[in-house]
C-alpha cells in the first residue's frame, strides 16, 4: 500500500481538534511554553480516567513530553480555527512567538497553558508512552476536567481540512 492511499482513506475519518500543551521549565530563565495541534486525541479509559495522544516521532513536543510528565489539553471551539492552523504549521517559528497573542492561563495542575474560549480542558501526567511508527503514543492520567466554554460547536478535521459541525 501506498502511503498516500492510506492518507486518503484516514481523512475520510472526522477528528476533533485539541491543542496539547506543556511548559518546558528547562527552557531558558523562565522556561518556554509548547504547542501543537492534534487530531489524534482520544479517551481511553474512565476508571482510572486515560487519555492518548499521538505525537510524531522526534517533533519538539515528543522530545519535551519525553522528561516533563505535565501537559494539558485544550478542546478547540470551532471560532479557534486560526489556532489550530498555527500551531499545526511544520518549520514554525518559536512557540514563544505562536502564544504572543492568544488569551491563555496556566493550568493549576499542570503549569501548562489552556486557551480562553476552549470548549473543554483536561490537564495531564504521563503514565505510558509507547512507540509506534514514527509516532510516539501518550497515556495521560487526567487530574483535572473542566468545561469552561459552552460557546459554538467543536472544530473538527476532515478531508485534510478544518470544518465545523452544520
Amino acid at each position: 500500500m501506498h502511503p498516500d492511499e492510506f492518507r486518503a482513506a484516514m481523512a475520510r475519518l472526522a477528528a476533533g481538534v485539541v491543542l496539547v500543551t506543556a511548559h518546558d521549565p528547562e527552557d531558558g530563565p523562565r522556561g518556554e511554553d509548547v504547542g501543537m495541534t492534534a487530531t489524534a486525541f482520544m479517551s481511553v479509559s474512565l476508571e482510572p480516567p486515560l487519555v492518548l495522544i499521538s505525537v510524531r516521532e522526534g517533533s519538539r513536543m515528543d522530545d519535551l513530553l519525553e522528561h516533563q510528565p505535565l501537559w494539558a489539553v485544550s478542546v478547540l471551539s470551532e471560532s479557534q480555527r486560526h489556532i489550530a492552523g498555527r500551531f499545526a504549521m511544520r518549520g514554525r517559528i518559536s512557540d514563544r512567538l505562536l502564544f504572543e497573542d492568544i488569551a491563555y492561563y496556566r493550568g493549576e495542575r499542570s503549569g501548562a497553558p489552556i486557551l480562553g474560549g476552549a470548549l473543554a480542558v483536561l490537564e495531564c501526567r504521563t503514565e505510558q508512552r509507547v512507540a509506534a511508527g514514527d509516532h510516539t503514543l501518550v497515556i495521560g492520567r487526567v487530574l483535572a476536567a473542566r468545561t469552561p466554554s459552552a460557546d459554538g460547536g467543536p472544530l473538527i478535521y476532515f478531508r485534510g481540512r478544518y470544518q465545523h459541525l452544520a
